[in-house]
């Protein structure tokens, strides 16, 4: 799901890469990837939200920089990888294709995954994939790609919790399409009309971030969202992805978790997430031996909010501890 603001964790403000490229990956994409840290530190991979958000210079901060060498790369079509936006030969599975040509471009042979929401379900697509090349896996706010994950997240939860924002959320949407709001936004943001693009992107992107909060800044959607200019790109990427399912078969990351079996994983989870609530984090928890789930009480999805940023790294030294012991 989508990306959410972080706070920069004192320890290592300021870190800047070592090294970046443009990987070409096929079908006319390239990706922007950079590597932070220690150059012969404990490999490590982050995968951002969304799909499409693109990762933010403050995840670099999840990787103590006298540890780890880690490596940071904006998906297809996110970020400063290219062409943006685009849709074309964007799936998961390519996008799990793509972690194996990063991994073999910067010489990991096995490196610890992490990732977040979206970046949840990427992590696990791949380390089922790739068991092999995965030393472990810290994860926060579980996203299994599910029919059912996606309709609480957009539809049910916020017309129970969130009323108010809900009905404005239709209210873009002419009467007639409002019985399947979810299939009239993606009409609108795969059109090629940018004046029918642009302003459906922002309306997503605002009514996504009020969802993520546990106290939401974002109280109401903009009455005139902005008409021109290059589109978010999670509302976008992300409304593609959900349109398919996720391009996964029904509960097929459940089904094959048993695959994580001897990998060790931190699962963060927060209490009180709107967009991906703890039965998917309980259910993870259940199918992956030897996982541990941290359960944070006080939060909603995004990983500003007080106690996910510090467990999400106390998960990741935990891993780390144990590799070096």
């Amino acid at each position: 799901m989508g990306n959410v603001c972080v706070t920069k964790s004192d320890r290592s403000a300021g870190i800047e890469p070592f090294s970046t490229m443009m990987l070409e990956v096929g079908d006319g994409h390239n990706l922007y990837v950079e590597r932070v840290g220690k150059p012969n530190g404990i490999p490590a991979i982050y995968l951002h939200g969304g799909p499409g958000s693109g990762f933010q210079p403050q995840h670099r901060e999840l990787f103590d920089a006298t540890r780890y060498c880690a490596v940071l790369f904006d998906q297809r079509g996110a970020g400063r990888s290219r062409p943006p936006l685009s849709l074309e030969a964007n799936t998961t599975q390519h996008l799990v294709a793509d972690i194996e040509k990063v991994r073999l471009a910067v010489g990991f042979e096995r490196m610890l995954v992490v990732g977040g929401s979206w970046g949840s379900t990427l992590a696990l697509a791949y380390a089922e994939r790739y068991p092999e090349r995965v030393l472990g896996i810290a994860l926060r706010a579980i996203f299994l790609g599910t029919r059912v994950e996606v309709e609480w997240a957009f539809l049910e939860g916020p017309r129970r919790f969130r009323p108010d924002l809900y009905r404005q959320f239709l209210a873009y949407l002419p009467e007639a399409e409002r019985t399947d709001p979810l299939a009239a936004y993606y009409r609108r943001l795969t059109s090629p009309d940018p004046a029918i693009q642009v302003p459906a992107a922002w309306i997503f992107f605002y009514y996504e971030r009020a969802l993520s909060e546990l106290v939401p800044g974002t109280r109401a959607l903009p009455q005139e969202p902005r008409t021109s200019g290059r589109p978010p790109s999670t509302a976008v990427i992300e409304a593609h992805y959900l349109a398919h399912d996720c391009f996964l078969e029904p509960d097929e990351l459940i089904r094959n978790a048993g695959r994580l079996s001897g990998i060790p994983g931190v699962i963060v989870q927060s209490r009180y997430d709107m967009l991906c609530p703890p039965d998917a984090a309980y259910q993870l928890n259940a199918a992956w031996p030897g996982s541990e789930l941290v359960m944070i009480e006080a939060a909603g999805h995004a990983m500003s909010d007080p106690g996910v940023w510090s467990a999400l790294i106390a998960g990741l030294e935990q891993i780390a501890n144990g590799l070096s012991s």
